[in-house]
Parts: C-alpha cells; structure tokens; sequence
C-alpha cells in the first residue's frame, strides 16, 4: 500500500469551525444540517452543519467573551491562543449566520432567548455579508460570547488533492432554551433536524450525501441520549487529526481515513 502523491503542493488549507447543533426531539437528539446549493464551489448539494472560513475579524480581542479562555481553546485543540480565538468566534458567528442561532448572552449566566425579529435579520445579513463583524454585533447589544456553549468534537483537514482545503474543528452546541432555528442561509437551498442515526440511514440509501467528516460526527452523536449529553462527552473526549489521504493498495485507489493521535 502506497500513498498518491500530489504532482503539485497542496493547496494552503484555512482554518474553518464547524458546529453540530443538536436538541431534544422524538425518539432522542437531533442534529441541524443544511444542504448546501448545488453551484457552491466546495462541497456542492452535500448535507452539512453549520460552520465556515475564520474570518479576520473573528480575532478581534475586543469581542465580549465569558466560558473557557482563548488560551484553554487553544490547549484543546492544540492550536495558538490566537487562532483558537478565531475558531470559537467562527463557530459562533456562522451558526448564527445559517441558523439565526446565537450562542450569547448578556452576562455569563444567561443566553439571548429569541433572534427572530427584524433587527436580528439585519444584523444577520451584515455578517453574512461581511459589512461588519461578530464584535460589532455583540458590543452594540451589550453580548458577550457564551464560549462555554460549545464543546470540541473532532478536527479534520481536506485531503491534499483538494483545490479548496479546511484545516477544521468541529464543536458541539445545543439549542438554547427559547431560539430557533429558521431558514436562512443564503449558501443552502434546505435545512432539516435529523436524529444522528437517521442521517447516516439516509445517506447510506442515498436520500442525502454527506461528507466522511459528517459521517464520522453523526455516528459519533447516534448514541447519546439528550442534546446536553453532547457538552458532556465533548468535556471529556479525546480525539486527534484526520486528514484523509489517496492511497492505492494493490492496483486499487481508494481513500485512507485514519486519525493521527493527539
């Protein structure tokens, strides 16, 4: 068994946050994915979470923060402070970006109860846009980032292969009491809540595709038994980095999924 080169250096891969946002349904947890639109330039009419690009802004040391340090999200998903910043804040923003669901609050105890309204729409149109950042957001209505909200998952990283490469870390998050989810990603054509284990049933009949990091957090998810259970186990849960690679194996080519430890 041998490893496929690339005939050219890999494309730089940007850091990225992806977050599972789960909550309590029938039959047990449920996870939010959205089917990104068939023209999109990476992973075009796949079934995903919420989750983007760390933008510049992301940063930002001004942004209103309570919950673990930048330095503790570093630690975890061994990474500088710095970029772990911008990956917790990435997480934050592109699930209110995809969801309107935002993981904030005015003082470490509580969480924004409703983002439905009109004003809520604005300010989720200026991110998605990028004619402003998460801190303006969040200082303008007196929030701070709820950072103890979201627990780590998994880190993935694109193949080498790929023209369009992610460095990513995947979180964790349930749904806060009171918000909900609305269609609004302009970057997807539909969204859905699916028990863990009915997702992967559907991708295996082809009802929807999902890539292998979806897969693999989808089964990872199928056997809690409430949404909070999630935070919980990702306290404790130790994981490494997969980068999926080609390889062939005896005049075979196939893709090698295998985490690297920690």
């Amino acid at each position: 068994m041998e490893a496929v080169d690339a005939a050219t250096p890999p494309v730089p891969a940007r850091d990225a946050a992806t977050v599972a946002l789960l909550r309590d349904g029938p039959g047990g947890p449920q996870v939010y994915l959205l089917r990104r639109h068939g023209q999109m330039m990476f992973a075009a009419g796949q079934a995903v979470f919420p989750g983007g690009a760390v933008d510049p802004r992301d940063g930002d040391s001004d942004i209103g923060w309570t919950g673990p340090t930048a330095a503790q999200w570093g630690a975890r998903f061994g990474c500088p402070e710095a970029v772990a910043r911008g990956l917790v804040c990435a997480a934050v923003r592109e699930t209110f970006e995809e969801s309107g669901v935002l993981l904030a609050g005015p003082d470490p105890a509580s969480v924004v109860a409703d983002t439905t309204g009109d004003d809520w729409e604005t300010d989720r149109v200026g991110l998605e846009a990028a004619t402003h950042g998460l801190g303006e957001v969040l200082g303008r209505r007196g929030l701070l980032l709820r950072s103890d909200l979201l627990g780590a998952w998994a880190h993935w990283i694109t193949p080498a292969f790929e023209p369009r490469r992610y460095d990513t870390r995947f979180f964790v998050a349930a749904l806060p009491p009171g918000q909900q989810t609305r269609d609004v990603s302009g970057e997807s054509d539909a969204v859905t809540w699916l028990r863990p284990r009915d997702a992967l049933t559907a991708a295996a009949d082809g009802r929807i595709d999902m890539m292998p990091p979806t897969v693999r957090v989808c089964a990872d998810l199928a056997d809690l038994a409430y949404a909070a259970d999630a935070l919980t186990t990702a306290a404790e849960r130790r994981f490494g980095t997969i980068q999926p690679r080609v390889v062939v194996d005896d005049g075979e080519v196939w893709l090698e999924i295998e985490e690297q430890p920690a």
